[in-house]
C-alpha cells in the first residue's frame, strides 16, 4: 500500500505526463508535417534542432531550459514579468521539462506515419475535386491516427520516466515536481528508503505496461477502423 507522499509523486507524474502530451501534441503534429512534406533552405538545420534534446544528456538539456526560461532567464524574466508566470520549482516547469524531452519521439513517430501515407490516395481525391483540407481531414489524418496514438504514448512514457532535466530545472520538490523518478531518487537517500524505492518502482513497471497494452489493443482498433489491417 501506497504512502500518501507516494500517492503524490504517482498523481503528480501522471498530471504531468498528460499535459505534456496535451500541449506538445499539436506541435508534434505541424512539425511533423512540415519535415514530411515540405522542402526549404534549413530543413536540416530544423530537423537538427528538433531531435536535438533526444540526443543531449538530460542534464543539458533542463541547464539550457533554466537559462531560457528560469526566473532570470532570457525568456523567464520577461515571462515573470509582464505576466507574473515563473516556472521554476513549479508544476507547470516539469510540465515544460517532460514536453521537451519527449518532442522528438512525438515528432518522429507521426512523421514516419505520414511518410507511410499512400500520397496516390491523396492524388485521387484531389483529382476528384477535393480540397486539400478535405484530403488531409478524411483521408491523411485517418491513416496517420496509429502513428499519432504511438507518439502520445511515447510522450507519456518519456514523460513518466523523465528525471534530468526535471531536477536540474524545477529541481525536486515535494507536491509540486517531485514525481515518480525523483521520488524514488529521493527514497534512496533515505537511511529506510528502500521499500519506498521498490513499491514506486513496481508502480513504474505497471503504468509502463498498461501503456504498452493500450497502445497495442488502439493501435490494432484504429487499423481496423482505416481498413489497415
Amino acid at each position: 500500500m501506497l504512502t500518501p507522499e507516494e500517492w503524490t509523486a504517482v498523481a503528480l507524474s501522471l498530471r504531468v505526463a498528460f499535459w505534456a502530451t496535451f500541449w506538445s501534441l499539436p506541435a508534434a503534429l505541424a512539425v511533423a508535417l512540415v519535415l514530411a512534406r515540405t522542402s526549404f533552405p534549413g530543413k536540416g538545420l530544423l530537423d537538427g534542432l528538433v531531435y536535438l534534446p533526444l540526443v543531449l544528456p538530460k542534464v543539458v538539456v533542463g541547464y539550457l531550459l533554466l537559462v531560457m526560461l528560469g526566473a532570470r532567464g532570457l525568456i523567464g524574466q520577461y515571462l515573470d514579468a509582464w505576466f507574473g508566470i515563473r516556472l521554476i520549482f513549479t508544476t507547470a516547469g516539469a510540465t515544460v521539462a517532460a514536453a521537451v524531452v519527449s518532442f522528438p519521439l512525438t515528432v518522429n513517430a507521426i512523421r514516419l506515419a505520414l511518410e507511410a501515407v499512400d500520397r496516390g490516395l491523396e492524388t485521387a481525391a484531389r483529382t476528384l475535386g477535393a480540397g486539400r483540407l478535405d484530403v488531409f481531414l478524411t483521408i491523411t489524418l485517418p491513416l496517420m491516427l496509429p502513428g499519432i496514438l504511438s507518439g502520445a504514448l511515447l510522450a507519456i512514457a518519456s514523460a513518466l520516466g523523465e528525471f534530468g532535466a526535471t531536477i536540474t530545472f524545477v529541481s525536486n520538490v515535494e507536491g509540486q515536481t517531485r514525481t515518480i523518478p525523483l521520488a524514488i531518487y529521493s527514497a534512496t537517500h533515505m537511511p529506510d528508503g528502500d521499500a519506498m524505492a521498490l513499491r514506486l518502482t513496481v508502480v513504474s513497471i505497471v503504468l509502463a505496461f498498461g501503456a504498452l497494452l493500450l497502445a497495442n489493443l488502439a493501435d490494432r482498433r484504429i487499423r481496423r477502423l482505416v481498413g489497415r489491417a
